[in-house]
């Protein structure tokens, strides 16, 4: 897939492909919702940071996906191109009109625009989809809020539902598993003092993470991993919030590489034990239970 930010995408006159069929969206966290709006698209056009950040700083969500790996997620529904609206001040003041203009038409040559029903625009979110279906120089394909199990999918309930920790839940919505992805950095080595060595990520504050507790994860798709959110409330640490993850049968040094660990389902919330030994027990119960969790994917 290939990914251009605005104002270098190629116009359609300059040998772009003549009739661009794109699915406009933020598409933070790639759910199911947004894949059925990308579906028969060729082309996603999306919005870089999340407009809210912008133009509401104070209501910034806590981001599902990063650019980076919402790209990858869009390239695997066989997306030809990723065009990135670098969202700013000035771009805010644009009104709806200039948007469809100056974007859709001008710079995109679009024929077909496909949007989620809630979907707004331009300056002071004038823009709706009642504006691009009145537009006569492209098609536009309006796609009603997906409900599954008769709720509706949003990036917002997702959200939700992983900083509770209810990663089973949030994964229905996603059509896979919540992901986190991060480099690996030095710990206190207190997992490997108890037999249990872990790889560290420290949690992002842009981005959402799960809450507090144990889970049964996969790491970097293919090793199951207990991995444990928290402020090790065992010990007295005097470090914040951090991600361990217990990568089993695994044994390499992962220092300085990124790991992306996949949310299977949550074991427990996080407690404070009496002894390191009560820790311990506990510990190889949650690995049990994610090899379990795991093998039966």
């Amino acid at each position: 897939m290939h990914i251009t930010r605005l104002p270098d995408v190629t116009p359609p006159n300059e040998g772009a492909p003549p009739a661009r069929s794109v699915a406009v969206g933020t598409f933070d966290g790639v759910h199911l919702g947004h894949r059925a709006v990308i579906d028969g698209s060729d082309s996603v056009l999306t919005f870089e940071p999340h407009p809210v950040s912008v133009i509401a700083p104070q209501h910034t969500p806590k981001l599902l996906t990063t650019l980076d790996v919402k790209a990858e997620l869009i390239a695997g529904l066989g997306v030809r191109e990723l065009i990135v609206i670098p969202f700013d001040a000035e771009f805010a003041s644009h009104t709806a009109d200039e948007f469809i203009s100056e974007v859709l038409v001008g710079a995109l040559g679009a024929q077909r625009v496909a949007i989620g029903e809630n979907f707004r625009f331009g300056h002071r979110a004038q823009g709706d989809p009642r504006l691009l279906a009145a537009d006569p120089r492209f098609e536009t394909v309006v796609h009603l809020l997906l409900e599954v199990d008769g709720e509706i999918v949003s990036s917002s309930h997702i959200r939700g539902l992983v900083l509770a920790g209810e990663v089973d839940q949030a994964a229905r919505f996603l059509g896979a598993p919540f992901q986190l992805r991060g480099e690996v950095v030095h710990g206190d080595e207190r997992g490997r003092e108890l037999g249990f060595p872990t790889a560290n990520l420290v949690p992002k504050e842009a981005l959402a993470c799960p809450g507090h507790g144990v889970y049964a994860c996969l790491a970097n798709g293919e090793i199951p991993a207990a991995v444990s959110i928290g402020v090790r409330p065992t010990f007295e640490t005097g470090r914040g919030e951090l991600i361990e993850a217990y990568l089993i049968d695994f044994d390499g040094d992962l220092y300085g590489s990124t790991l992306r660990l996949d949310f299977l389902s949550r074991l427990r919330g996080e407690r404070r034990f009496d002894t390191p030994q009560a820790l311990i027990e506990q510990m190889r119960h949650d690995v049990l239970r994610t090899r379990e969790i795991a093998e039966a994917r």
